[in-house]
Formats: C-alpha cells, sequence, structure tokens
C-alpha cells in the first residue's frame, strides 16, 4: 500500500496521462504555440496541466500550485505545495519520441518531502517520501554502486537556442568524453533524475532547470541514497538553476571533474 499522499498524485497523473497519450497518438495534429526557440507549449501540455490542478485541488484544497505553465496558484502562505511539470520532455513529445514523462513534488513548509515522476508509455512510477525510501511501483530503488568513472554512466541536459551554460557544457563534455563509460541526453530531466535514483544513470548534471523540473526527482535521488546538489555545491538544487545527482561513491568525483572543467573556460 502506498501512501497517501502518493495515492494522490498518481490518480492526478494517471488522469492526465490518459490525455497525453491520446494526443501523443495525434501528435502531428495538435496545435502548438512557440514561446521561444526549441521551447514548445502544446495544447496536450495544457490540458495535462488543467486535469492535474483539478485532481489535486480536489484531493487537497489547502495546497497551493507551483506549476510550469500557470505560474503560482493559491495562497503563498500556504503550508503544503504541490510543483508540478504535467508535460516533462516536452520536444520529445512533438517529435513523436516516447520518452517524457508527469513530475509532482510535495513541498511542506519549505521542505521537500514526496515526489513522484510518473512515465506514461513505460508505466512506471517512480516516488519517494522523506524517510520511507525510494521506488519504482513496490519495488525498493537503491542508486548504483559504481565507484570508478571509467565504468559510470552519466546523464545531462544539453542547452539549446539561447539558454544558459553553453560554454559550461562544451568544456564538460571534454572530460566527460574522455573519463567515463558514455554520456546520455534523453530530453526530460525528470525521468534522468527517476533514472540515477533507480541506478540506471550513475549522475547527471544540468544547467538552466526550473523547480518543476527537478522538485520531485531531488527527493527520489535522496530518498534512493544518492547525493544532490547545485552544481557548485550549494545546497537549493530546486532554485539554484542548476543540479547534480550522483551515488554517493561518485558524487565526489563527477563534481571535482564538471567543476575543474568549467572553471578552466572562466
Amino acid at each position: 500500500m502506498w501512501p497517501a499522499i502518493i495515492n494522490v498524485m498518481d490518480s492526478a497523473a494517471r488522469k492526465a496521462a490518459r490525455s497525453l497519450l491520446h494526443d501523443f497518438g495525434e501528435v502531428e495534429q495538435l496545435q502548438v504555440s512557440r514561446k521561444g526557440p526549441a521551447d514548445f507549449v502544446s495544447e496536450a501540455d495544457r490540458r495535462a496541466e488543467q486535469i492535474i490542478k483539478a485532481e489535486l485541488s480536489k484531493a487537497r484544497p489547502g495546497f497551493s500550485m507551483l506549476l510550469e505553465e500557470e505560474g503560482a496558484v493559491g495562497s503563498q502562505d500556504a503550508a503544503d505545495r504541490w510543483i508540478v511539470d504535467p508535460l516533462d520532455g516536452t520536444t520529445n513529445f512533438l517529435h513523436g519520441i516516447p520518452h517524457f514523462a508527469i513530475s509532482i513534488a510535495h513541498e511542506q513548509n519549505g521542505e521537500l518531502v514526496a515526489g513522484m515522476v510518473y512515465d506514461p508509455t513505460r508505466d512506471e512510477t517512480f516516488w519517494a517520501v522523506k524517510g520511507a525510501g525510494c521506488f519504482l511501483g513496490n519495488s525498493r530503488l537503491r542508486v548504483s554502486a559504481r565507484d570508478n568513472l571509467d565504468i559510470a554512466v552519466l546523464a545531462t541536459g544539453i542547452p539549446f537556442g539561447n539558454r544558459p551554460g553553453k560554454e559550461e557544457m562544451r568544456a564538460a563534455l571534454v572530460p566527460v568524453m574522455d573519463r567515463t563509460a558514455g554520456l546520455r541526453r534523453f530530453g526530460a530531466a525528470s525521468l534522468d533524475l527517476a533514472y540515477v535514483a533507480a541506478g540506471r544513470f550513475d549522475a547527471f548534471w544540468e544547467i538552466g532547470l526550473a523547480p518543476w523540473d527537478v522538485a520531485a526527482g531531488i527527493v527520489l535521488i535522496r530518498e534512493a541514497g544518492g547525493l544532490v546538489s547545485e552544481l557548485d555545491g550549494r545546497a537549493d538544487p530546486l532554485n539554484g538553476g542548476t543540479i547534480l545527482a550522483a551515488n554517493s561513491r561518485l558524487y565526489d568525483p563527477v563534481a571535482k571533474m564538471l567543476r575543474d572543467a568549467i572553471r578552466g573556460k572562466r
């Protein structure tokens, strides 16, 4: 039996996922607007957000929300807040690539206490509650035990258009290519973090992220036994705009490799 807060998230996510999967099957007919270079917002995204908003509001009417599209909703004095990305991996979605997710986190008195990342195309639910562990469905998850960079697989998000971090990414790619077993760029930060929590990836870093991209994933990483911070080591990956997540054995060597490379370009 899952915790009640996770059941609330799961119910909202699955209802939104039915809408998303319907639209994904007709992706060529979606009406799409552009906010900026390569930053698409689809009608599917908007519909999913409204479904999640309605379901979460019905289940927990006293919570405020931070939504990717609509922004802050409800009383900013509320002790409890949902942080929601209704469609992480929008570009994948719009190109017919079946790798996207719904991300929902619960923040209480400024602390992330629960999170869920749902992958509709694989029907995988990654969830975690503070102090209760991290799970894929009913199976307990732990970060990987790999401790050498040369056997580690890392993941990242590569900036595009006018997004920040291009020079830092160019600098970081050289040592990552030279010293690790591989680098993956899948296009959905919430799933990248879930995959680190599941031990599929050994580390993940990215620059230029918003709170809804990482909120649920931060809880997953911590409860799976991993370490997560801003890229420079500061302790606010939710609001800092950058993130580094890894298992405890690789966190320091990955952090040093990336920071040394980036400092060398400044």
